[in-house]
């Protein structure tokens, strides 16, 4: 049986769990000599602390009995940094304490407090929550920590960053003087040493963080890339590493807006976490995220705190962080408890010598590279397709019975072309994004400042639209074209922003071969190179899953009428898609996913048709509108804040 040290209704929770060996700091924790002992512990995210800590309690809430005695008030309380913290604690001692009957309690805010209080009066052994609603239920006394014989703070530096100094103090002070501490901390600054001080008693120091290696377990990259091409760098980088789920950090709540808007844009089944949105919101966000129905979150720092999903595999800076504790915890989201993960900084070249301070900072290796091609993203695709269960399991009879039907009416070839048709379909299509190379190139002030000024926008022109400049319309409309229509037009919010991703995706076309786009009230016309239109015709004019028909247009199409597209530009999605869905038709999703996050829509509703909204809409409610004739008002630049 695993853990012998500890309770046997705990061992044997750990062995159904697939436990076989703890962790450094569950075999710290359990060291002979630190039972009933304080504890001040230096442990990372993700190292299985959360059972560590649990198993440390067993000794003061079980000791030697065969069973755990009810108690007429809680005996232990553990206080956490963030709501979604606090839950994930409370799921992991419940199965943990499943065996022993022990009633776990969580108070967080953004939950029912009444609920919470009537859980409390109830009974409960175990108390897990946030230091504000604690200290609520404290004072209206809910919640009696009289006969208290254990705390726990998780991420006590956490809670000290985010101003809970004076609700700790409260706390702590609430409970008896003879009660045991047990202190977890990824680091242990000089305020962590002194609530140490003043809470605990002859505390036993654990420190389980390797300090010359960190993060061992997770590949550093860093990619080089042009200012203006990093949200097209993000999307390659998802491409290319087919991740469970993906988290992309943002330094603002605008950025993270229109990061996600873009990511869903394309077909990426991605939902976004900032300070703005309600509880209900965050929590389904999370959920999404947990049973695959997402596998992309865009977040801030704030808002990510105290977020573990157990399938992270890979984690972007899309904005570089600010210091080297925000770097290694960011990325510590990934790599955890033993687990191989991926950890990308995408660095624009006026930005590399940060970049260099922040890994020599982290004592980090990096690989430095530029961003992912469409050739490499396309070999990798080919290897997943090859290995993909589709091709590689033996078909039943009655698949084999369709195969014949198919082949024959088609040749194999036909019918092999076919399934990398419906593969490539469920992909969001890889971009196309220069290597700027080893070494920023010196510019002069003027260049400088022209493109500061090419680049204002929600994600300071990182988007497709603030590129290089382009050739001059005239001479691209000269190249020969063939155009077609597509069954949305102005009335349903079309915009050339996410027209032109859906027009490759449905074709299975590169972005270069489509010409201009021209939006009607009822639907958009748009050109194709002649020489690339048969093999988009194959493919687009055959059905798709889209909800929207395109067919041959009879000759180019009259006077043009709204924005001439040539490619996305700056401007919003208004209610979503079109046709007020979430994405398109919740269709299209990254790697079969939804395309909407949620299956539904996303977030929110969508605003009344003609607005602008910075809503919180995985169908596109985030989008800045320009005034045209699809209504909107004008998108005012304010001062990018970072959140708090």
């Amino acid at each position: 049986m695993p853990f012998p040290a500890t309770h046997p209704l705990l061992a044997e929770a750990l062995d159904a769990r697939g436990y076989a060996d703890p962790t450094p700091v569950q075999a710290a924790v359990l060291a002979p000599g630190n039972e009933g002992r304080d504890l001040l512990v230096s442990a990372q995210t993700g190292s299985g602390k959360t059972v560590a800590f649990g198993l440390a309690l067993a000794s003061t809430l079980i000791g030697a009995s065969p069973v755990l005695v009810p108690a007429m008030a809680p005996r232990a309380l553990v206080v956490a940094p963030t709501r979604e913290l606090a839950l994930q604690v409370a799921r992991e001692l419940t199965w943990l304490y499943e065996r022993t009957g022990a009633r776990i309690v969580t108070c967080v805010g953004g939950m029912d407090p009444r609920r919470e209080r009537r859980a409390l009066e109830a009974g409960a052994d175990i108390v897990v929550g946030t230091p504000g609603r604690l200290r609520d239920h404290i004072e209206r006394r809910a919640l009696d920590l009289s006969e208290l014989a254990c705390a726990v703070l998780d991420e006590a530096d956490e809670m000290l960053d985010l101003g809970f100094r004076e609700d700790l103090t409260f706390i702590l002070e609430s409970a008896p003087a003879e009660r045991r501490t047990l202190l977890f901390s990824a680091t242990i600054p000089p305020q962590i040493a002194g609530l140490a001080r003043d809470h605990q008693r002859d505390a036993v120091r654990i420190d389980t963080i390797a300090r010359n290696a960190p993060h061992a377990d997770i590949a550093y990259q860093a990619i080089r890339v042009s200012p203006r091409e990093i949200e097209l760098a993000v999307v390659n980088v998802l491409r290319r590493v087919e991740a469970r789920a993906a988290i992309v950090f943002c330094a603002t709540r605008e950025q993270v807006r229109h990061l996600h808007a873009n990511l869903v844009e394309r077909g990426f089944a991605a939902v976004a976490l900032s300070g703005e949105l309600s509880q209900a919101e965050r929590s389904n966000a999370l959920q999404s995220l947990r049973d695959g129905r997402a596998r992309v979150c865009v977040a801030t720092d704030v808002a990510a705190r105290g977020i573990d999903l157990a399938h992270l595999d890979l984690v972007i800076h899309a904005d570089l962080p600010n210091d080297r504790e925000a770097l290694l915890h960011r990325s510590g989201r990934t790599g955890r408890a033993g687990r191989k993960g991926i950890c990308v900084l995408v660095v624009p070249v006026n930005r590399r010598r940060k970049a260099e301070a922040l890994i020599q900072g982290a004592r980090i290796d990096v690989v430095w590279s530029g961003p992912p091609t469409i050739e490499e993203i396309r070999a990798e695709d080919e290897a997943r397709f090859l290995a993909d269960p589709l091709i590689v399991e033996e078909a039943g009879e009655d698949e084999r019975e369709t195969a014949r039907r198919l082949l024959e009416t088609r040749s194999p070839e036909e019918v092999a072309a076919a399934l990398v048709r419906l593969w490539r379909a469920r992909l969001p299509a890889p971009e196309d994004v220069t290597d700027p190379g080893e070494r920023p190139v010196r510019r002069g002030r003027d260049e400088r400042e022209l493109e500061r000024a090419r680049d204002k926008g929600p994600f300071e022109g990182r988007g497709r639209d603030a590129r290089e400049p382009r050739e001059p319309r005239e001479a691209r409309e000269r190249v020969p074209m063939a155009w077609f229509t597509l069954s949305v037009g102005r009335q349903q919010n079309a915009d050339p922003k996410w027209l032109l991703p859906l027009i490759c995706r449905i074709g299975g076309i590169d972005r270069g071969v489509v010409g201009p786009i021209r939006i009607f009230p009822q639907e958009t016309r748009f050109g194709i190179a002649v020489d690339a239109a048969d093999a988009f015709a194959k493919s687009a004019l055959g059905g798709n899953d889209e909800n929207v028909t395109i067919a041959r247009a009879e000759g180019a199409p009259g006077p043009r009428q709204d924005v001439d597209g040539d490619g996305p530009r700056r401007g919003g999605f208004g209610k979503g898609g079109f046709a007020g869905k979430g994405g398109f038709a919740g269709k299209g999703g990254f790697a079969g996913k939804s395309g909407g996050g949620f299956g539904k829509g996303g977030f929110g509703k969508p605003a009344p048709r003609g607005k602008a909204t910075g809503g919180k809409g995985t169908g596109g409610n985030d989008g800045f509108r320009k005034a045209g004739p699809g209504g909107g008002k004008p998108f005012q630049a304010k001062a990018r804040h970072a959140e708090g």
